[in-house]
């Protein structure tokens, strides 16, 4: 194996590794800082890398994974023992500066770990550093004023998407294993899509979002990015998902268990208005390939879609301004931040106390009729694509499809904030490429508490398409 095979191998293959004592955390670490070195200044993916720690906690991992069976001080974590990931920068370290990509928190020193940390620690992760991202996870491009875009990997004159953009691109450039983002509405999938990676939103709470820097208190979540479903599930094992394995020895066999057919829903309504030609081209040639595995697919009509936007942006716009309020952030220090995060802070200033609570109502009339349309159909996701149109250049503000003109920032956010404003599981898994080279990304909406189901069906789908491909580096 390569050094570029094993920056690129599955963290399954990575522990084997480990255990058969063909490989130590050190090297691996070592390996992966190299590479950062060496494609960061390229990609702009890491704020902040920590090779001191990193290799402090390679060393001790080394030294519990590798001694004599039996010894004082041999200890077996799991599957992410030793294992380099990062952390979006939003997500409190200790000791380790913070900034959500925003110049307000420059100089933010966390006096704790986020329990996401703590936990990912204890399970002997290495944590390499921490990535870019959109400023205050305020946007879906990643393309930050601050710190500079991050650059998607599979052509760096496109956006890696937002607002975890730089842990979607350093997870596909094989700067780290997996990497913990969060999503408000659609900030681990989007990234993903565009990136070519496989990321998972939870339902709320799911992971804690204690020690997380928020954006809006009802649709936050905290989920992982990874190359493959089986890392994604070794992650929320990890952080804060115990019990998704099978122990002793530890096993992704006890999620990816299933074998029967899975039942697909695939609305009638708002997901296939607007969306580029060659992405629903990919989407459905994808879809067609998991039938012929067995998938089952049947319409079903889910009429409060349509609403979905409105209501998603008044619950941010009105719940992020209330943060920066609290905080002492805005407006006092308005001019520290970029020019789009000011503005939607300054729209939600202006939402009324009406508007708020008739978009609460939206969302709690939209939360029953999906779980009943869901449960009427008896399906176990809904597949829907990921993105409507692949990576925009970095300062595109406008897309076109077909004869239509949209906004870059809502075509991207568009197909994502339902799952957040229903608190449903789901999932970004490559499915393509367009004739430009670009990742196309297919997304499965998983039913209340069905999270252990959409991780078999996305497995399943997973199964039906190529294995990873590497970008062009």
């Amino acid at each position: 194996m390569t050094d570029t095979d094993l920056a690129f191998a599955s963290i399954e293959e990575v522990a084997r590794l480990f255990r058969k004592r063909k490989l130590s955390p050190v090297e691996l670490t070592n390996l992966m800082l190299a590479r950062i070195t060496q494609l960061n200044p390229k990609l702009n993916a890491y704020l902040t890398v920590t090779p001191e720690l990193a290799l402090a906690q390679a060393k001790k991992s080394e030294a519990e994974l590798l001694a004599p069976r039996g010894r004082s001080g041999q200890r077996d974590r799991g599957p992410l023992h030793g294992i380099p990931i990062s952390l979006k920068d939003n997500i409190h370290t200790a000791g380790i500066r913070t900034t959500a990509g925003s110049r307000i928190l420059a100089d933010f020193l966390p006096g704790r770990d986020a329990i996401v940390v703590a936990k990912l620690k204890e399970a002997g992760a290495i944590i390499l550093g921490k990535t870019n991202m959109h400023e205050f996870a305020y946007g879906v491009t990643s393309h930050n004023p601050h710190y500079g875009p991050v650059r998607n990997p599979w052509n760096p004159a496109r956006i890696a998407g937002g607002s975890s953009g730089g842990s979607a691109a350093a997870v596909a450039a094989g700067l780290c294993f997996g990497s913990i983002g969060t999503d408000t509405g659609g900030s681990i999938r989007i990234p993903s899509a565009l990136c070519g990676v496989v990321g998972f939103k939870p339902m709320r709470g799911q992971l804690s979002d204690d020690g997380v820097i928020p954006l809006s208190a009802t649709l936050d979540c905290t989920g992982p990015i990874a190359r493959s479903t089986h890392d994604v599930a070794i992650l929320l094992h990890a952080a804060g998902q115990p019990g998704l394995l099978r122990q002793g020895p530890w096993s992704t066999r006890k999620i990816f268990r299933h074998t029967r057919k899975f039942q697909l829903g695939l609305p009638e309504e708002f997901f296939f208005d607007v969306l580029s030609p060659e992405v629903r081209t990919i989407f459905d040639a994808a879809l067609r390939q998991f039938q012929k595995r067995g998938a089952r697919i049947t319409k079903i009509s889910i009429p409060l879609l349509n609403e979905t936007e409105e209501a998603g942006n008044q619950i941010a716009w009105a719940e992020a301004t209330h943060y920066h309020q609290h905080s002492g952030f805005f407006p006092l220090r308005s001019a520290e931040y970029g020019e789009d995060v000011c503005m939607r802070l300054e729209l939600g200033a202006k939402v009324a106390a009406t508007d708020y609570l008739k978009a609460l109502h939206q969302r709690a009339r939209f939360i029953h009729q999906l779980a009943a349309r869901m449960l009427e159909a008896n399906v176990d996701a809904l597949a829907v694509p990921t993105t409507p149109i692949e990576a925009p250049l970095i300062g595109q503000e406008k897309s076109t499809i077909g004869d239509d003109e949209h906004p870059t920032r809502a075509l991207l956010l568009r197909l994502n904030r339902p799952a957040n404003l229903a608190n449903l599981p789901a999932i970004s898994v490559p499915c393509g490429f367009t004739a430009s080279g670009l990742p196309v990304g297919l997304q499965f909406i998983g039913r209340h508490s069905g999270q252990l189901r959409l991780l078999n069906v996305a497995h399943a789908f997973a199964r039906t398409n190529a294995k990873y491909h590497r970008p062009p580096l």
